[in-house]
C-alpha cells in the first residue's frame, strides 16, 4: 500500500494509494507519516497543500480523467504556452498525476506570460510547494491575493506552507483569517487539525477535525483523519465505527483496515525499538 500525495480543489491531500490505477481515496494517509513526523520527533515534511479539502463537483476525480485532461490541455498548451486557461487545468492534472517538476515548469512559463494573474499565480505557489520550494510557494501566493482582498483558500495553503516550515503559530492564525472569511469551512479546519498534529496537541486536533467532519462528513479525507487522531489516543472502538460510517461493506473494511495499518505504523515510529516509519507531512 502507497502513501501518494493527491491535489484537490483549494490544496492537497495525502491518500492511501491501493491501486496505482486509481486516485480515488480509500484513507488519508495525511498522518501514517505526519503522526510520525509530529509524534516521533522528525521535522521532515513532503508538500502538499490542503489537508482534506472539498474537491469541486466538475473537477476530475479518477486517474483516467486527470490523464485526459492532460492529454486535452497538454495539446492546448503545446498550441499556445500563453493560454492562461490551458496552463492552468494542464498543470492541475499534472500534479494530480505526480509530475511536480513538469507542473512547476508549464505554471512558471504561464505566470511570466501571463504577468500578475492571480489564478496563476495561485496555481503556481501550490506547484511550488508540492516541490518543497517553500519560501518561493509562499512569496507566490502572497501576490496571488491582496490584504484589502484577501482569498481564504490562499491563506489556508500559505498555512500549510507556514506549517511545512515547522511555524506552526503564523501558520494557525493564516487559517484564522481563513475562518474569518469562511467560517466553519471543512478544509480550513482539516488543515488546522493537522497543525495541532504536527505540535502533538491531539485534543485540539480531534476538536479541529470533529469540526471538519460536522461539515463534510462525506469527505474520506477528513473522516479518516478524524478516526486516525481519535483512534491515537486510544479510542480505538470510536476510531474504527467514524472509518467505517455510512459506507458500503467492503470500503468501510478497507478503511479500517488502513486505520489499523495507520495507527500501528505511528504507534511502531513511537517505538525506539520498532521499524521506523519515513517522515512526510501533510497538505
Amino acid at each position: 500500500m502507497n502513501a501518494e500525495l493527491v491535489p484537490v480543489a483549494g490544496g492537497f491531500s495525502w491518500m492511501v494509494m491501493r491501486h496505482r490505477s486509481s486516485l480515488r481515496v480509500v484513507a488519508t494517509a495525511s498522518l501514517v507519516a505526519l503522526i510520525a513526523a509530529g509524534m516521533g520527533g522528525c521535522s521532515t515534511m513532503h508538500p502538499s497543500d490542503v489537508t482534506g479539502s472539498i474537491a469541486r463537483s466538475d473537477a476530475p476525480q479518477s486517474e483516467a480523467e486527470w490523464r485526459k485532461s492532460s492529454q486535452i490541455y497538454g495539446e492546448r498548451y503545446r498550441a499556445d504556452p500563453k493560454d492562461a486557461d490551458a496552463a492552468l487545468h494542464y498543470g492541475q492534472a499534472l500534479r494530480a498525476l505526480g509530475q511536480r517538476q513538469q507542473a512547476v515548469a508549464v505554471l512558471e512559463q504561464a505566470t511570466v506570460a501571463n504577468a500578475g494573474n492571480p489564478a496563476l499565480l495561485a496555481a503556481y505557489g501550490r506547484a511550488l510547494a508540492d516541490n518543497g520550494n517553500y519560501q518561493l510557494a509562499f512569496d507566490t501566493l502572497s501576490r496571488a491575493h491582496t490584504p484589502d482582498n484577501p482569498d481564504w483558500s490562499i491563506l489556508s495553503v500559505q498555512g500549510t506552507v507556514l506549517d511545512r516550515m515547522g511555524r506552526h503559530d503564523d501558520a494557525r492564525s493564516y487559517y484564522a483569517s481563513a475562518l474569518k472569511i469562511k467560517p466553519e469551512e471543512p478544509s480550513v479546519l482539516s488543515n488546522l487539525g493537522m497543525s495541532y498534529v504536527l505540535s502533538k496537541d491531539l485534543t485540539k486536533a480531534e476538536d479541529a477535525l470533529r469540526r471538519a467532519y460536522a461539515g463534510a462528513a462525506g469527505d474520506l479525507r477528513i473522516r479518516q483523519n478524524l478516526a486516525l487522531v481519535v483512534g491515537l489516543q486510544g479510542h480505538v472502538a470510536e476510531a474504527e465505527e467514524i472509518a467505517r460510517a455510512g459506507l458500503p461493506p467492503e470500503q468501510a473494511e478497507a478503511n479500517v483496515a488502513s486505520l489499523k495499518e495507520m495507527l500501528s505504523r505511528s504507534d511502531g515510529r513511537r517505538n525506539p525499538k520498532s521499524a521506523s516509519v519515513a517522515a512526510a507531512a501533510h497538505s
